[in-house]
């Protein structure tokens, strides 16, 4: 049979139609293993179950078959070697489905022919019911489908607010940025005045104390003349 599902190697959808495919698999070969045992109406309805459960996997396979062009590269190996198992199993069942209708016909084929009517009225019901069924498994799907669907534009709507917050955050510190440089480029000009006017006290400082030496200098000088 096939590999386990591995739900990293695949999209969401792949992985659900993969899922239900190995319920389908598996409910085809329980009926297949229950055929060789019937006769009669009963072998006649299992068979019929067992065409239309075909019908169902084929539907997946090929769901599963575009699906999977929508996967990563990356992991696309390993999915179409899942995919190429469980087309193998499903083949192999075709097959021996096949084998056990051809024995139907060998075993039973005078019965099925004695009442045409009645065998074409049931193989109608038969055709109207496995309709009916491929219908409700494609509305399903599409059901989930859209469901999946919703809930990316739901992802996608909440990225985008999230973008949007995070942009105001960034053109708020942006403003904080440019009114912080404002206060460095005051405060430097601030620093700048303040250090030419100490520089100018400096100078006037050593000028007065230079005139006062030179005061007391005359002075001294005066006295000893």
């Amino acid at each position: 049979m096939s590999n386990p599902l591995d739900t990293d190697a695949g999209s969401e959808l792949f992985s659900n139609y993969e899922a239900e495919l190995k319920l389908v698999q598996a409910d085809i070969s329980q009926k297949l293993d229950q055929i060789p045992e019937l006769s009669g109406e009963p072998r006649k309805s299992a068979i019929a179950q067992a065409e239309r459960a075909l019908e169902e996997a084929k539907e997946l396979l090929d769901s599963m078959r575009l699906e999977k062009q929508n996967i990563p590269q990356a992991s696309k190996v390993k999915v179409n070697q899942r995919f190429r198992n469980h087309e193998s199993d499903i083949d192999a069942a075709k097959r021996k489905l096949k084998s056990l209708q051809d024995d139907r016909q060998a075993l039973f084929g005078k019965r099925y022919t004695d009442n045409p009517g009645e065998d074409d009225q049931l193989a109608q019901r038969q055709q109207l019911l496995s309709g009916t069924e491929r219908l409700e498994r494609s509305s399903g799907r599409l059901r989930e489908s859209q469901r999946i669907a919703l809930e990316t534009e739901d992802i996608g709507r909440n990225t985008l607010a999230d973008l949007s917050r995070q942009r105001e955050t960034i053109e708020h510190t942006r403003s904080t940025l440019l009114e912080s440089e404002g206060y460095t480029d005051r405060s430097n000009k601030t620093l700048k005045g303040m250090a030419r006017r100490m520089a100018t006290n400096k100078i006037i400082t050593v000028a007065i104390i230079a005139v006062l030496v030179i005061l007391i200098i005359a002075v001294i000088v005066s006295k000893f003349r």
